[in-house]
């Protein structure tokens, strides 16, 4: 079982997706219900690091950044030795590549 960190910024995605449903949508039972959904998500990350996709597999990046999504949202994480980094959970429509790597992702190499 690998060691899990969360990010501050992660920390504040989470309290910011549950403000949202809970006092926007008017929905604080689901707010409740999608936060546990995705923590217990985060936490299968720690037992099985390798489970979520490689984000260079789907975007023509280069990045150590991995994902998994969890209903609508996405948790990106990375992996070292034996600790998941979990950086940021966005909402899945969000321009997530700017809110990761700001203006210019990294580009691959054409090696």
């Amino acid at each position: 079982m690998a060691k899990l960190c969360v990010s501050p910024e992660a920390v504040n995605d989470l309290r910011e997706i549950q403000k949202y449903i809970a006092a926007q949508l008017d929905a604080p039972v689901a707010a409740q219900k999608l936060v546990s959904r995705i923590l217990k998500s985060m936490r299968g990350l720690a037992d099985f690091p390798e489970s979520g996709q490689n984000l260079s597999s789907i975007l023509n990046i280069e990045t150590d950044y991995r994902f998994q999504v969890c209903g609508n949202y996405l948790i990106f994480y990375k992996v070292e030795k034996q600790t998941v980094f979990i950086v940021r959970i966005l909402y899945g429509k969000r321009n997530y590549l700017k809110l990761l790597f700001g203006e210019q992702p990294p580009q691959t190499s054409d090696n």
